[in-house]
C-alpha cells in the first residue's frame, strides 16, 4: 500500500528561510519515517501565487496535493500541519481532509503545536513546547515571543502559553502578538511593570518571514524593535523561525507518530447528532 504525509505550512516566499525552516523540518519528517513518501502543500495561495509568478516555483494547495495522491494510487494518507494554533489555517486543513475522507482508504489530521492542555491522559502540548524550546531563554534579561495573533477564537492559545511559562516560572519571557491578544502595549505594560531594560525579540512562527522580518525586527518606526527602543529599552534579535530548531521539529514527527499508534482518537471533538429521530414536535418559547 502506498502511504504519504502531506506536510502543509502557511508557507513563505523568502527562499532562504524556507530552506532553513520549512524544508528542514519536511526533511526531518521524511527522515524518520520510512515506509512513507513526504510531500509538501501551502494554505497561503497568495504566497503560492507569488513564488509562482517571482520565481517560477510552483507549490501546491492541500487540495492539489490530495488530488495527485490520489491520481497517484496513495491509500494512506497523513496530513501535518507545521501551524502553531488550531485557528483559522488548520480549520482549513481540516475542511479538506474531510472532503477527501472517501478518496482514500485512511486520511488522518496530525494537531498543531498548540491544542491539548494536559487534561486526563491527554499531551500538555504548552509545557512541552516550553521544555522544547527552554534554551533559547537562557542567558537573557527577558525574552518577547512575538506570535502572528488572529481574530479567531484560538488566539487565546497565546494567553495560555503566557499562563504556562509562568507556572514555569518564566517571569522574564513574554508572549504577543502582531494581529491579536497580547497586543504590543499590553506586553510593553507587562515589561516596565518589571524595570527590564534589556530584551530578546524572537518569532513565535515556524518561519521568520514577513512578520518577524517587517513587524517585529525592522527598522521602521511601527516595528516592535523600533517601538521598544523608544522607550528606552534595548533589543537583541534572535532571528531564527523555530522551524530551524532541529529539537523543535521533533514536536511533529511525535505527532505524527501519535497519529499512526492511533493515540489520542477523538479526544477534543464530538460526533453528536440527532437524538429523537422520528420526534416532528418542536418546543416554542
Amino acid at each position: 500500500m502506498k502511504k504519504a504525509i502531506l506536510v502543509v505550512s502557511f508557507g513563505t516566499s523568502y527562499l532562504e528561510v524556507l530552506e532553513k525552516s520549512i524544508q528542514k523540518a519536511e526533511n526531518q519528517i521524511k527522515d524518520h519515517f520510512d515506509g512513507y513518501e513526504v510531500f509538501r502543500a501551502f494554505t497561503a495561495h497568495k504566497i503560492i501565487k507569488k513564488l509562482k509568478i517571482k520565481n517560477n516555483i510552483f507549490i501546491d494547495t492541500p487540495e492539489e496535493a490530495l488530488d495527485k495522491l490520489y491520481k497517484s494510487g496513495f491509500e494512506e494518507v497523513i496530513i501535518q500541519p507545521l501551524h502553531i494554533i488550531p485557528g483559522e489555517e488548520f480549520q482549513y486543513i481540516k475542511n479538506v481532509q474531510e472532503a477527501y475522507i472517501n478518496k482514500f482508504k485512511s486520511i488522518k489530521l496530525g494537531r498543531p503545536i498548540f491544542y491539548y492542555q494536559g487534561i486526563e491522559d491527554l499531551p500538555q502540548d504548552y509545557s512541552i513546547f516550553i521544555n522544547t524550546i527552554e534554551e533559547v531563554f537562557e542567558n537573557k534579561e527577558a525574552v518577547v515571543m512575538v506570535g502572528h495573533g488572529t481574530a479567531h477564537s484560538a488566539n487565546a492559545v497565546y494567553g495560555c502559553l503566557q499562563s504556562v511559562l509562568q507556572d514555569h516560572g518564566y517571569d522574564n519571557v513574554f508572549v504577543g502578538t502582531v494581529e491579536g491578544y497580547p497586543t504590543f502595549d499590553i506586553v510593553l505594560n507587562r515589561i516596565k511593570k518589571k524595570n527590564i531594560k534589556e530584551v530578546t525579540l524572537m518569532p513565535l512562527m515556524v518561519v521568520a518571514g514577513d512578520h518577524a522580518i517587517n513587524d517585529m525586527a525592522s527598522d521602521e518606526e511601527d516595528s516592535w524593535k523600533s517601538m521598544l527602543e523608544a522607550e528606552g529599552i534595548k533589543v537583541k534579535l534572535h532571528m531564527k523561525g523555530l522551524g530551524e530548531l532541529e529539537k523543535f521539529n521533533k514536536l511533529y514527527i511525535k505527532r505524527i507518530e501519535d497519529i499512526i499508534e492511533n493515540r489520542y482518537v477523538g479526544a477534543g471533538e464530538t460526533k453528536k447528532g440527532k437524538v429523537n429521530e422520528n420526534n416532528n414536535n418542536f418546543i416554542q418559547l
